[in-house]
């Protein structure tokens, strides 16, 4: 439990210094129009930082994965935390496009190192009957921690902090989690005197004898990732989702004051419940994938998917500043029915493909492929909503959604196929 609460709290703290510029992205367009620069401009340029830090993400997904497969997640996971916090903090002494630049990279892509990390330390210290349970818990830090650190950062702007203000605040809680983590976390049970657990029997390993970090080498891990068909299966759902999810991340708080009319602070705090039901959702999934199986889960990923391309249908063709809660409601059901599926891919199902010797390698694939994608999240929907309006964006990412269905779909049959021949066999 002390190694999934330092695992848990460690990520969310992660979204102070990921969640901050989305946060303050409508007081940072204002404050670049009063350095003179048009407020269009400025969306669209800060959009393109969004899209620069996201491919700065993917690429060190790639990377640190199997670095962490090698070395060791422990190693991964404290790198992320302190690279973010510098980066953060240079963020904030910027003043103009190309420091903000520089510094949204390196805080992405020393990001990129945290989720890897997790999942590696998970790996060493759960056994693969509680993976989805367990990978649904943690990824609560990704939703109930976006969620609790946008509450946060809102209401420090509530009360009159501007956005360098709430940089210096996410800088230093994320610090405070670092140093926590630096005494406490360790990289497998061994250390603290406890039975390795077992992995999952399936794994793309499977009939290899597991052994420590480095026994294999790089070519021992990747080959039998790359040779599995569902595996890139899983690697084309995360590009939808991802875009999806990121596209949410980054706007709605600009959506919510642009369109909805909300004020900066109330978008904020209302840009919450995307993740917060998001949460729901995937504890919802996590218990469903241990009672239902592997199949199970790609039944989830056809059904969550093909409700939220209606939900995003319905959204595209809600009016503006009209209701405010109809909006806001929409939102936060995109988030329930997208991030339970979502969390599978990085989450329980890189545990399932790679194991004790993979699974950081396959989550960082799983996640680099799918930020390959996310990059449109940021300039490509600014282009967007400034040149043909929010109802076309959210339309275009309704198709997004529905292609993600029929992949998973896809999935699903092949799935059901594949147990079928085994169990002939």
């Amino acid at each position: 439990m002390a190694t999934i609460a330092l695992l848990a709290l460690g990520y969310s703290g992660y979204y102070f210094c990921r969640s901050n510029l989305s946060v303050v992205l409508p007081d940072l367009i204002r404050y670049l129009a009063q350095r003179g620069i048009t407020a269009s401009e400025a969306q669209v340029r800060l959009g393109f930082i969004a899209s620069a830090g996201t491919m700065a993400y993917a690429a060190g997904k790639f990377i640190s994965g199997s670095i962490a497969d090698l070395f060791g997640g422990r190693r991964n996971f404290l790198a992320g935390m302190g690279g973010s916090i510098f980066f953060t903090i240079l963020f904030m002494a910027g003043g103009g496009f190309p420091l903000f630049t520089l510094a949204w990279v390196g805080n992405r892509l020393f990001q990129s190192t945290g989720w890897v990390g997790l999942v590696k330390v998970a790996s060493r210290w759960f056994s693969y009957s509680a993976y989805g349970t367990v990978m649904a818990v943690l990824s609560l830090s990704y939703l109930f921690g976006d969620a609790g650190c946008r509450w946060v950062m809102g209401q420090l702007m509530a009360h009159g902090l501007g956005w360098r203000g709430v940089f210096v605040a996410a800088a230093s809680s994320l610090a405070v989690l670092l140093a926590a983590n630096v005494m406490l976390l360790r990289e497998t049970p061994e250390e603290r005197g406890l039975p390795a657990p077992e992995a999952n029997p399936l794994n793309v390993y499977a009939g290899e004898e597991e052994g420590e970090e480095g026994h294999f080498g790089l070519a021992g891990i990747l080959g039998p990732l790359l040779r599995s068909f569902p595996f890139w299966l899983v690697c084309l759902l995360s590009l939808g989702t991802t875009l999806l999810r990121e596209t949410f991340n980054f706007w709605t708080p600009t959506y919510f004051v642009q369109f909805v009319g909300l004020s900066t602070s109330a978008a904020g705090k209302s840009s919450a419940l995307f993740p917060l039901l998001g949460g729901v959702s995937v504890i919802l999934a996590g218990v469903l994938s241990d009672k239902l199986g592997l199949n199970g889960r790609n039944l989830v990923l056809v059904v969550g998917m093909g409700a939220c391309t209606v939900c995003l249908y319905v959204l595209a063709h809600t009016p503006p500043q009209v209701d405010q809660w109809k909006p806001v409601a929409l939102v936060a059901m995109v988030g329930f029915l997208l991030l339970g599926p979502y969390s599978y891919l990085a989450g329980a199902m890189s545990l399932d493909f790679g194991g004790k010797r993979g699974s950081a390698t396959a989550a960082g694939i799983i996640d680099g492929v799918g930020y390959m994608a996310g990059w449109l999240s940021g300039e490509t929907v600014a282009r967007i909503t400034v040149h043909y309006g929010w109802r076309n964006a959210f339309l275009a990412l309704a198709g997004v959604a529905l292609l993600t269905a029929l992949v998973a779909m896809s999935l699903a049959v092949h799935q059901r196929s594949r147990k079928a021949r085994v169990a002939e066999a």
